[in-house]
């Protein structure tokens, strides 16, 4: 049995055993990769699966050990309607929620990295932020160009909501021309995403680490005096 563990051990986290792991009250979600959603992406890229994390967040909920959620993305975005669907249910939840962007946290990702009560972004770390788009065939009617614009509607008024930016600003970011690479999007690198509304702070793990444990501190002082 312990073999067995062991050798699991190896294939999952490439060492042959992890120290024991106390009880823990933080619950660490990574969201890395493309975010697939009713289709299944490319088997030769990573991916966060939406029917994985919804679960997930629903488990988090539930829980009563569990007082807080660290999101860590690096994502290149994806499958919109799974991503804004994650988004929500995050922003939702009675649990505290710190998100930290390492690497990137592009596209879709954008909405995911602002979905919690506060947010950090690495140093290095980019976003980018560009006009909801598609591939593939499009039928040219009024009413798909509609479709389009609800569509980033939705997005635009979800980021807003849930950041210090503005939206006469995101819309100026996202149609900036000046600042497109590969006419993929807008990008923004580690303090830039800071200075115009869109993250709350510059940096890493144990910055995320401290400031969910002071929000779910100022939690319980609260409930606490509300008892009282």
């Amino acid at each position: 049995m312990q073999e067995e563990e062991e050798i699991q051990n190896i294939k999952q986290m490439g060492v042959p055993g992890m120290p024991p792991q106390p009880p823990k009250n933080i619950q660490c979600i990574t969201i890395i990769g493309e975010i697939e959603g009713h289709f299944v992406g490319n088997p030769q890229k990573k991916a966060t699966k939406y029917e994985h994390i919804i679960p997930m967040i629903y488990s988090v909920e539930e829980s009563e050990e569990i007082k807080g959620v660290l999101v860590i993305l690096n994502t290149v975005g994806g499958d919109v309607e799974a991503g804004l669907a994650i988004a929500e249910l995050l922003n939702s939840i009675s649990k505290k929620v710190v998100t930290l962007v390492l690497g990137g946290s592009h596209s879709i990702g954008v909405p995911l990295a602002t979905a919690g009560d506060y947010s950090f972004i690495a140093p290095t770390a980019t976003m980018i932020v560009h006009p909801i788009r598609t591939n593939g065939l499009v039928i040219g009617v009024n009413e798909t160009f509609e479709y389009f614009k609800k569509m980033q509607d939705r997005i635009s008024s979800f980021i807003t909501r849930t950041s210090k930016i503005d939206k006469d600003e995101l819309n100026r970011i996202m149609h900036e021309k000046e600042d497109l690479v590969t006419d993929v999007g807008s990008v923004l690198i580690g303090k830039d995403a800071v200075e115009c509304g869109l993250i709350d702070e510059v940096g890493g793990l144990k910055d995320a680490l401290n400031k969910l444990k002071e929000l779910i501190k100022e939690g319980n002082e609260e409930n606490t005096n509300k008892d009282m």
